[in-house]
C-alpha cells in the first residue's frame, strides 16, 4: 500500500519542460546520479557537460522517459515518471542518440528513417504514409541539409550525414522537448562546424521546442545555447546561465585538469597549459 508523501501533493509547474527534484539513479551498488535537482523551462537551450561517466546519458534516458528514478521526482512536460503512461509520453520528446544508429536498418532509405518516427518504429514494414508525413519529413531533411539524400541507404551515409538524418527523425513528431546525445561526436572540422550553424540557427527559433545538448567538449556548444549544467560523479558540478557558470575553474572541477579558456565571437575554446 503507498504511503502518501511529501511529493504526492506536488503540483507541476506549466513552465518547467523538466523539474527533477532530489533524483538518485542505483544500478546495484553503482551509483549512476546522486541527489540532482534540475529544471528546465520552455525557451532554454541547455548544454549538460561532463567527463565519462559522470552521467549524462543517465540524466538524458531520465528526460526522454526511457528509465525510472531510484529516488527523487522526475516530471517532464508535466507528467511524472512512474505515474503516466510514457509510450504516450514519449511522442512529445524528441531524442537524437548515437544508439539509434544500430538500431536503423542499414538498407533503410533516409526519408523513411525519419517518416517512421511518427509511428514509433525503427524500420518500415507495412506502414502507410501519407504525402503529409512525407512533405513533413523532406522539409526537415531540407532544413538540416540532406534532402539530396532522402532516397539513400542509411547504411551508406557518412557519420555526420547519420547525425543529421537521427536530428530530422527526432523532430519529426514536432516535439516540445528536444535531446541531442553527443551530436557533433566522431564528426570532421567541416562536419562539426556545419552541424553547429545549423543548430545556432534551430536555437534561434522562437517557435524550437526546448533543447538539451550533451557533449564532451566545450568547442561544441553552439551559439545561442543559455544554460550550463557539469556534471562530475553523478552529482551537478554548476548549473545556471552558460555566460556566468562557464569558467576555467567550472571545468578544473568537472573534468579534473587545468585548462585555458578562451571565448571568440559566442564559441568557447579550451586548451591544457
Amino acid at each position: 500500500m503507498h504511503t502518501p508523501g511529501p511529493l504526492d501533493d506536488y503540483e507541476p509547474n506549466p513552465d518547467l519542460v523538466i523539474d527533477m527534484h532530489d533524483v538518485t539513479v542505483r544500478r546495484g551498488r553503482t551509483t549512476l546520479l546522486e541527489d540532482l535537482s534540475w529544471q528546465v523551462e520552455l525557451d532554454e537551450r541547455w548544454v549538460v557537460l561532463g567527463p565519462n561517466g559522470a552521467g549524462k546519458t543517465t540524466l538524458l534516458q531520465l528526460a526522454a522517459a526511457q528509465m525510472h528514478p531510484t529516488d527523487g521526482r522526475v516530471q517532464i512536460l508535466g507528467e511524472q515518471i512512474g505515474r503516466v503512461d510514457v509510450f504516450e509520453l514519449r511522442p512529445r520528446i524528441g531524442l537524437a542518440s548515437a544508439a539509434l544508429t544500430g538500431r536503423v536498418p542499414p538498407t533503410e532509405k533516409v526519408v523513411d528513417i525519419v517518416q517512421s518516427a511518427g509511428y514509433s518504429v525503427i524500420g518500415r514494414w507495412r506502414e502507410q504514409y501519407d504525402g503529409m508525413d512525407t512533405e513533413r519529413a523532406m522539409e526537415l531533411l531540407e532544413q538540416w541539409g540532406i534532402a539530396r539524400l532522402a532516397d539513400r541507404e542509411f547504411g551508406t551515409l557518412s557519420e555526420g550525414e547519420r547525425k543529421r538524418a537521427q536530428i530530422c527523425r527526432a523532430l519529426m513528431t514536432d516535439p516540445e522537448l528536444l535531446l541531442l546525445d553527443e551530436p557533433a561526436a566522431g564528426l570532421d572540422l567541416a562536419g562539426r562546424e556545419d552541424l553547429l550553424a545549423r543548430l545556432t540557427e534551430f536555437a534561434a527559433d522562437p517557435y524550437a521546442p526546448a533543447m538539451v545538448m550533451v557533449t564532451h567538449h566545450v568547442e561544441e556548444i553552439p551559439r545561442g545555447f543559455t544554460h550550463l549544467l557539469m556534471l562530475r560523479d553523478g552529482q551537478a558540478v554548476r548549473q545556471g546561465l552558460l555566460e556566468q557558470e562557464m569558467s576555467e575553474q567550472a571545468i578544473e572541477d568537472t573534468f579534473g585538469v587545468r585548462v585555458y579558456l578562451t571565448q571568440r565571437r559566442g564559441r568557447y575554446f579550451a586548451s591544457i597549459g
